[in-house]
């Protein structure tokens, strides 16, 4: 396995986590763009948005549920940012889905 992200579900690869459960991993971006900015990834891998088949619409209902929760939890009570890089024209770096999380807590 080469994925970077499969690395870090499996823990080969150490990460910052913020949250962890059957589904999802959390954890703090190494080049943060914002006060906050956490990554929210499936432990399922897919390798963008843009691979995303009709069985995984549960996974990213799930997901989306997340990112509200994880930004109460960073205390981004004033707003925050969601962004999804998808292919490599789209700034994609690291080919798992992963959205970014970012804000600045109050």
């Amino acid at each position: 396995m080469s994925c970077l992200f499969c690395k870090i579900v499996t823990g080969e690869i150490p990460a910052n986590k913020v949250f962890e459960d059957e589904n999802f991993v959390v954890f703090h971006d190494l080049f943060p763009k914002a006060p906050a900015h956490v990554l929210v990834i499936p432990k399922k891998h897919i390798e963008s948005l843009a691979h995303v088949q009709a069985e995984d619409s549960v996974l990213l209902g799930k997901m989306t549920l997340l990112l509200q929760d994880i930004a109460k939890q960073l205390k981004l009570s004033d707003g925050f940012k969601i962004a999804v890089n998808t292919g490599k024209g789209g700034g994609q770096e690291v080919f798992h889905l992963h959205y970014h999380l970012t804000g600045t807590p109050a």
